[in-house]
């Protein structure tokens, strides 16, 4: 389970990285999978060329033992609260990023938005994103390969989702798309930055608010990553008469002012 220590890091930071989450010989079986779906030859670098090639949902037996691993289990209680959050089969999109000397096009910072807008329900472009996390607990990111500095890693914004809490309580339950906030992402390039590295197995679980980016790929190793949503019962709660809020909504009301250590 996570330590006292760790869920502070999680409120204050925005993420926590679990080491070990699940075993790397499933991560290595889901590799299989993923290889195969690419079209390329993992001992033939001349067939790789894309910068990234995206994947879909996976639900197959090695991605469905990832997400049911007990550690992230244990994790997502404790994060997002029990009876919370909606149990995970499938591990979402996959940006498998190879080295290339070509931009991917993607690695603009952002956040990931969570609710579809009334005007265009289908169009993920005008998807939105509130003060109450409306569909979302967290983002994750699961290493499905060892990823090391030179193999594009999440680029992660320290303290971001504690602003992002601010600049999204004017909108209220309406809310607002990913690309209103540009000159947001812009406003925080102040903040540190981390690197999602790690080992295969390893995963990072995100506050839903966190600024992120990829990056290309440049000389490293193939980079398998998924990075699912933990979606969410019902909304963020952010005034509670009992008092049990969520690690994620503690985050929210320390950014709104409301909270412990704001």
């Amino acid at each position: 389970m996570l330590t006292d220590a760790q869920i502070a890091a999680f409120i204050a930071d925005g993420f926590v990285k679990i080491d070990g989450a699940f075993p790397a010989e499933t991560a290595a079986a889901g590799r299989s999978i993923l290889w195969a779906e690419t079209g390329c030859d993992p001992d033939d670098p001349a067939t790789w060329t894309q910068p990234v090639i995206r994947l879909w949902d996976h639900a197959e037996e090695p991605f469905a033992r990832a997400v049911t691993a007990a550690p992230l289990l244990e994790a997502f209680d404790q994060l997002a609260g029990p009876g919370r959050w909606i149990p995970r089969r499938s591990l979402g999109s996959w940006p498998i990023r190879f080295p290339s000397p070509e931009p991917p096009g993607d690695a603009g910072w952002h956040v990931d938005v969570s609710f579809p807008g009334d005007a265009a329900p289908d169009d993920y472009l005008s998807w939105r994103l509130n003060i109450f996390s409306r569909g979302r607990c967290l983002l994750m990111l699961f290493l499905f390969s060892d990823i090391g500095v030179d193999d594009a890693p999440t680029r992660i914004r320290v303290g971001s989702h504690l602003r992002l809490a601010r600049e999204l309580e004017p909108f209220g339950e309406a809310g607002t798309t990913m690309f209103d906030l540009a000159d947001f992402y812009t406003a925080t390039g102040d903040l540190p930055e981390v690197l999602a590295t790690g080992a295969a197995g390893d995963v990072y679980l995100c506050h839903p608010f966190l600024i992120h980016a990829a990056q290309p790929n440049r000389t490293g190793r193939p980079r398998f990553l998924a990075q699912p949503p933990l979606l969410s019962r019902e909304p963020c709660v952010l005034d509670r008469p009992d008092g049990a809020y969520s690690p994620v909504e503690q985050a929210i009301r320390r950014g709104l002012g409301r909270g412990p250590g704001h």
